[in-house]
């Protein structure tokens, strides 16, 4: 699939929770049903991640799966990103889950391998270097909470619909649901949502730990996204290899003993020791300025 670009003004039309990037961002990457963009200015280091598919309400599909894994591969390999900004320009949808009408026509054995690469994914979204964080302004179910939970943070409007209502369609979670949720919340809680097939809100999501924040949405319908840049700001200024550094060191330590976790962060604090953003935090710091990290 080629990669187009066009100019940030078209992408407004269609996407008014995105007015600000108008200043604050390079020239958009569509990749299909996805547009990437870097911002600039203060905002360089972020990237945003938006899931644009109105007509399927950003079902996953061929098209918008196919699409993510390219941007995936831009993301992984592009060191200037610091964070990350996954969301929807859909309004009121973050993701509906699974394209039903695509997977009904699908053979069994198609369906399987589908999932698989569904699976694989949410997967890379999960394993890129930097943080990511997911805002949720509406609905993500099935499929669409399981893209959210691959990120690292997660924040939703308090009115956001949030399930993994699968067992209630004759399926179950297949592209990691049943794995995150119960490392995220209780397992007997995981375990309630996903039996009853419950849908539950934003503010009730906070309350069970499965995003960090919930806001009161506003009139251009993008609370969340705006939370999310604001955490996005708040992370920026750390040095970027070791917020790279910090994020493997937690996904690969949280799967272990505690005591071979700390192996894996004397790993990982190992490879952040001779990078030159290591000796300008202490020499800022002994100096009394802030710190011009510059990711090497």
């Amino acid at each position: 699939m080629m990669i187009s670009r066009v100019k940030i003004n078209n992408i407004l039309k269609t996407a008014s929770n995105l007015r600000f990037l108008s200043t604050h961002t390079q020239e958009v990457e569509n990749v299909g049903p996805v547009a990437f963009h870097k911002l600039i200015g203060a905002d360089r280091g972020i990237a945003v991640y938006g899931l644009n598919s109105p007509k399927d309400k950003n079902a996953l599909g061929f098209e918008l799966v196919q699409s993510m894994r390219e941007v995936n591969a831009l993301i992984r390999e592009d060191t200037k990103i610091s964070v990350v900004i996954l969301h929807s320009l859909v309004r009121g949808i973050f993701c509906a889950g699974a394209n039903l009408k695509e997977r009904f026509k699908m053979a069994d054995d198609e369906v399987a391998n589908f999932v698989r690469g569904l699976r694989e994914t949410f997967i890379e979204i999960e394993d890129l270097p930097m943080p990511t964080i997911a805002a949720i302004e509406g609905v993500a179910v099935g499929g669409g909470l399981e893209l959210a939970l691959a990120c690292d943070i997660r924040v939703a409007a308090e009115n956001a619909k949030l399930g993994l209502v699968e067992t209630g369609r004759g399926l179950i979670p297949g592209a990691g649901g049943t794995q995150r949720l119960p490392r995220v919340i209780h397992p007997n809680i995981a375990k309630e949502l996903i039996f009853t097939s419950r849908i539950i809100n934003g503010k009730e999501a906070k309350e069970m730990g499965i995003v960090n924040h919930a806001v009161t949405q506003n009139e251009n319908n993008n609370a969340a996204f705006e939370k999310a840049l604001d955490l996005a700001r708040e992370i920026l200024p750390n040095a970027p290899i070791a917020l790279r550094c910090a994020k493997q060191a937690i996904n690969e330590g949280v799967q272990l003993s505690i005591k071979d976790g700390y192996e894996v962060e004397q790993k990982y604090y190992e490879i952040n020791v001779p990078t030159k953003d290591r000796q300008e935090g202490m020499l800022s710091f002994i100096e009394k300025r802030k710190p011009k990290y510059e990711g090497h």
